[in-house]
């Protein structure tokens, strides 16, 4: 365990550290890897007090313990093996969430089948699995074959002392609470807890976290804060209310009323982090056709999603509540798939969802049909393009297809695509290797830019040539000029982001959560690019507003841009929630206040990186911070279980003629 600790730090750590710099997490590995030995050995060494299980008296005794620990090597090799590969794809290491991909087995294993060697990786398993119960076979004989007979005294006194150490292994420490996960948190950054966590210790321990609900009492005491920033008039404390209504414009073509877009087009981009994106002065200008496109509509710079992952993405964006969830999505919660969702305030409008692959992933298909009235949903068997890997077909002609659906469209149509390209197994397609071209970078280049690999790096340059020929095909097409186009990107990357960003973003993972958000509608909107902070569950309310129908909100987001008319969006929150860290926090004006719900952990640091950073008053600031997270986060739990959408189509008219 301490050398797959070495591995993890020489491949994952993205900066040269000291010995005095990485020796407490090494240490606090150390004490988290024996708890696991001692609980092994304790069971041998108690039960082997016993003739009939003394391994050094029965053959039965030796056969059934070397059964045993052989068991134990086979699921060390396989949480360290799944630790690593969890690792690469999510930064994070292995935890209980790691449950939600047993939901989609077939999806998750043709992913992994298609991305990484397995075979490889079985054999070599089986090597060290073998060579594991060697070792220990070998060290049974020899111990057996220098065994002599001490004292009944001497016999308990070993006894006992191998007891005590295995007890003071499994409680951590000598004090009065045992050591937990969540002390690794308390390091210097999250870079040295991941060094220190082992993933049984964090899988095991994040499993007491898998239950759904929410405390009552807790989001009553925040309803005042809450009320004040979403805007609720109506106040109801007691039936804790949320509900707001918006007006929205005067009929198109009435006396006074404002031009605006008569189809929605909301594009949900995957892994779109905004640090390897050139937006922000990525060195390799990977994204330089969405670029420009951001230099044309109103470009949200400082947008984050509320948690990483895309079925908790594709959630947060289409109910507009953080997936607060603690284990498995909300999506795979039979409790809350009923939602309530502005898209159905849409109703004169067709509603569309185009889906490379299957929407049985993560019942995102339960999601979407339950709730979203009259939807059209296209997933991998509706098209004609060719499957081009365990995503289903590629995002360009994912782009086109639906293109060939919305020009169809007499109504005016409310649709979503989701990309799934920028993704392991970073496929791109054979037929476009001739308009496409592959660029193969040198590592150190790569790194300093935020890629691990070449394939990572053309997959993401693959995601704006398909933007590019969707934008394209779509100006040629009638619909286009009526057309507001939204861009948002389902979660980020965790990684480097080097100069572009303040140390804190790289330090705090904010990386993993800062996405690209666009309104893009030349016709209607005016170019410009707002620092605001900005979060996916604006998403719909702000399409909405730009629309100008009348919605009834019921979750935590507001427009974007009413907001800007009213504060400039100074008063605007970002919630973010790490299920891994068991971590919330919020990011408002230039601050990121994170709080590690049960640890010790609180994090106040600087994050926006368009202005120069200036010292605020940081004690007060701690404590609202800490207190608007725990605002956000009670709330959420509660909508998740209480945002119920209105069942009869006729009471949705009429709110809308009222």
């Amino acid at each position: 365990m301490s050398a797959a600790r070495l591995v993890v730090y020489s491949v994952f750590s993205h900066e040269a550290s000291t010995l005095a710099q990485i020796w407490p997490a090494f240490w606090l590995g150390f004490r988290f890897d024996a708890r696991v030995v001692a609980s092994v050995l304790v069971v041998l060494l108690v039960f082997g007090q016993s003739r009939w299980f003394d391994p050094f008296q029965t053959a039965w005794a030796r056969r059934f313990w070397l059964v045993l620990l052989a068991l134990c090597s086979t699921a060390l090799v396989i949480f360290y093996v799944g630790d690593f590969l969890h690792y690469r794809y999510l930064n994070q290491r292995l935890n209980a969430s790691v449950l939600g991909f047993a939901a989609d087995a077939q999806i998750s294993a043709g992913m992994a089948w298609q991305t990484y060697p397995l075979i490889r990786i079985g054999l070599g398993m089986v090597v060290a699995i073998a060579a594991s119960v060697l070792i220990a076979s070998r060290l049974h004989r020899r111990a057996a074959s220098s065994l002599d007979s001490p004292g009944k005294a001497v016999n308990r006194l070993w006894f006992f002392g191998a007891l005590v150490v295995c007890v003071v292994g499994i409680f951590g420490r000598v004090g009065q609470y045992p050591l937990r996960w969540s002390d690794a948190f308390n390091l210097r950054d999250d870079a040295s807890a991941n060094l220190a966590l082992n993933p049984i210790q964090s899988f095991v321990s994040s499993l007491s976290f898998r239950s759904s609900g929410y405390d009552r009492a807790r989001t009553k005491a925040h309803y005042p804060q809450m009320r004040a920033y979403l805007g609720v008039t109506e106040s109801d404390a007691d039936g804790l209310r949320f509900e707001r209504r918006e007006a929205g414009l005067p009929p198109a073509g009435a006396a006074g009323s404002p031009p605006r877009p008569r189809n929605v087009v909301l594009v949900l981009c995957e892994s779109f982090s905004g640090y390897k994106s050139s937006m922000w002065g990525n060195p390799l200008n990977t994204t330089p056709f969405f670029a420009g496109l951001c230099r044309e509509g109103v470009f949200f710079d400082n947008c984050f999603t509320p948690h990483i992952g895309t079925a908790r993405g594709v959630w947060a964006t289409i109910t507009g509540i953080p997936d607060v969830e603690p284990v498995k999505t909300a999506s795979r919660n039979p409790a809350t798939v009923d939602q309530h969702t502005i898209i159905n305030d849409f109703v004169d409008h067709e509603k569309l969802y185009f889906l490379g692959g299957s929407s049985s992933w993560a019942n995102i298909r339960g999601l979407l049909t339950n709730n979203i009235k009259g939807l059209q949903l296209y997933e991998e068997d509706s098209y004609d393009s060719p499957r081009i890997d365990v995503w289903g077909i590629s995002d360009k002609n994912l782009f086109l297809e639906a293109n060939d659906r919305l020009r169809q469209q007499k109504k005016p149509f409310f649709a979503v695509i989701q990309t799934a390209d920028n993704h392991r197994p970073y496929t791109i397609p054979k037929e476009d290797l001739g308009a496409f071209q592959l660029l193969e970078l040198p590592e150190d280049e790569l790194k300093r830019s935020g890629f691990e690999s070449n394939a990572e790096f053309n997959a993401f340059r693959y995601t704006d040539f398909a933007f590019q020929a969707f934008m394209e095909a779509a100006r040629r097409e009638p619909y286009f000029e009526d057309t507001l186009f939204v861009f948002i990107g389902d979660h980020g990357i965790g990684g480097n982001a080097g100069m572009m960003f303040p140390p804190s973003w790289t330090d705090n993972n904010l990386t993993c959560y800062h996405v690209p958000l666009l309104f893009y509608a030349p016709k209607y909107l005016k170019a410009q690019r707002i620092h605001s902070v900005s979060s996916m569950v604006d998403v719909l309310p702000t399409i909405a507003g730009i629309v100008g129908i009348p919605y009834r909100n019921t979750t935590l987001g507001r427009d974007l841009l009413r907001q800007q008319q009213r504060d400039g969006g100074r008063s605007n929150v970002a919630f973010i929630v790490d299920q891994h860290s068991q971590s919330i926090g919020v990011i408002r004006g230039s601050y990121f206040g994170n709080h590690q719900r049960r640890g010790e952990r609180d994090d106040f640091v600087w994050a926006d990186f368009s202005q120069a950073p200036r010292e605020p008053e940081v004690s007060s600031a701690r404590e609202e911070y800490k207190s608007l997270a725990q605002a956000f986060y009670e709330t959420a739990r509660y909508l998740l279980l209480t945002n119920r959408k209105t069942s009869d189509p006729t009471v949705v008219r009429a709110e809308h003629s009222n």
